[in-house]
């Protein structure tokens, strides 16, 4: 689906939304309404465009902060060992 997203076999809605949220992040300068129109045009709801979009904020944000502060993944044993302390503990 990430690879291609034009031929994946997802919903016209999570088309339309990936393709509107490609713009946002590459282009932010070229979206509008009418691109707003067409993700509608789709059948995704506003309010489902508006958590996608949020989801998308997010995501660039902690991009852009990982690439400017220089973060790096977990390694295979830490990311084990963070999912073994939130299955014991959760989040709180």
């Amino acid at each position: 689906m990430l690879r291609d997203p034009e031929t994946a076999p997802i919903s016209p809605g999570v088309r339309a939304t990936l393709a509107f949220l490609a713009t946002v992040t590459l282009m932010p300068d070229a979206v509008g309404p009418a691109d707003a129109a067409k993700v509608r045009a789709a059948g995704v709801s506003d309010e489902a465009l508006e958590d996608a979009l949020h989801v998308c904020f997010l995501f660039n944000v902690y991009d852009r902060l990982a690439d400017t502060l220089g973060w790096q993944q977990q390694t295979e044993k830490e990311r084990q060992a963070s999912a073994r302390r939130l299955f014991e503990k959760g989040y709180a």
